[in-house]
């Protein structure tokens, strides 16, 4: 079903399974999805929100004025939608396509939910004395002016119209691209294979995460016992929303340390490659590095008279810089 939302699109739903699960709710509704598009905050309908002069705190107010809390009870995974979230999402695609866009953004889904006005959602914004027709307005006035509005990941979808050709950007992260193999993206495609029994030590590994210092955990083990099946097991919890808020948005790359010392035939090229690897790393602030087989990193790329990839990642690590499974 979300193969065309973008990243933040997504992102708004993993957002709004928390949401349901703070409320102890057993499902998804209209409700938690704006309060997901309220929470993610920088894509374009946080901002049509925000040009209408609405305070997104006031949202989070109304919504729990409306919504009750259930009865305490530990809900974990992702939960099912309501009848009328569903119609949202439909609505959303439906959006998206009358609009010629090939990918489904945050846009598209306060579209949907502008359409949906029995929903919670819809009631919420007419307390707040916002028109359900001057909100849709002032969406279709930010995309026909070629806003932002493909959002990181529209391009690579298909994106089109005025929305693509003005806003859609080139990747962000093109060493990590390059390098490296998003395992979030694969679970959100299913094509990671289910992991059985490596309950405890997936949560471990997000309890090392999840620290301030020395959050950087290593996977020990003979080879075929399955450490590379729990780093997958954790990109599966990623996208399913069931991990910390502070984990909600990371993104998980296996580092492919062969290919980066492939072709280098010169001194300095590895250090020039892995180092723009850790630039992008920093800059994006939610990556987080697996190596595979970590003690291949001693002496990876080291010719006479340069240094090894161990050497060149562990001030930045020591630092706090990046984040790495081994």
């Amino acid at each position: 079903m979300y193969e065309r939302f973008t990243d933040r699109a997504r992102k708004v739903m993993q957002l709004a399974n928390q949401e349901a699960q703070r409320f102890n709710h057993e499902y998804i509704g209209t409700e938690h999805i704006l309060l997901g598009l309220v929470k993610e905050g920088s894509g374009v309908a946080a901002n049509v929100l925000k040009n209408l002069d609405v305070d997104l705190r006031k949202i989070r107010i109304e919504v729990e004025k409306i919504v009750q809390t259930g009865p305490d009870m530990v809900t974990m995974g992702k939960l099912p939608q309501t009848p009328r979230a569903k119609k949202v999402i439909e609505y959303a695609m439906d959006e998206a396509r009358n609009l010629n866009h090939n990918y489904v953004g945050t846009e598209h889904l306060l579209l949907g939910l502008l359409r949906e006005q029995e929903g919670v959602a819809a009631q919420v914004l007419m307390n707040l004395g916002l028109k359900l027709e001057d909100v849709r307005d002032e969406v279709l006035n930010l995309l026909g002016h070629g806003m932002e509005s493909a959002e990181p990941g529209a391009e690579e979808r298909g994106g089109s119209g005025a929305t693509q050709q003005k806003g859609a950007s080139r990747s962000k992260t093109p060493a990590l691209d390059s390098f490296g193999r998003d395992l979030t993206e694969l679970a959100r495609q299913k094509k990671l294979d289910p992991v059985i029994g490596r309950e405890r030590e997936i949560e471990r590994v997000v309890q090392i995460l999840c620290r301030r210092q020395k959050n950087n955990p290593v996977l020990l083990g003979e080879a075929g016992v399955g450490k590379t099946a729990i780093v997958e097991g954790f990109a599966q919890m990623v996208v399913d929303g069931a991990v910390p808020d502070i984990l909600a948005d990371r993104r998980i790359i296996v580092l492919d340390l062969a290919m980066m010392v492939a072709g280098t035939k010169y001194r300095g090229q590895f250090e020039e490659r892995i180092k723009a690897v850790m630039n992008e790393v920093r800059r994006a602030r939610n990556t987080i590095l697996f190596i595979d087989e970590l003690h291949t990193l001693v002496g990876a790329g080291g010719a006479e008279g340069a240094i090894d990839a161990s050497n060149v990642l562990k001030p930045a690590l020591s630092r706090g810089e990046i984040q790495c499974i081994g």
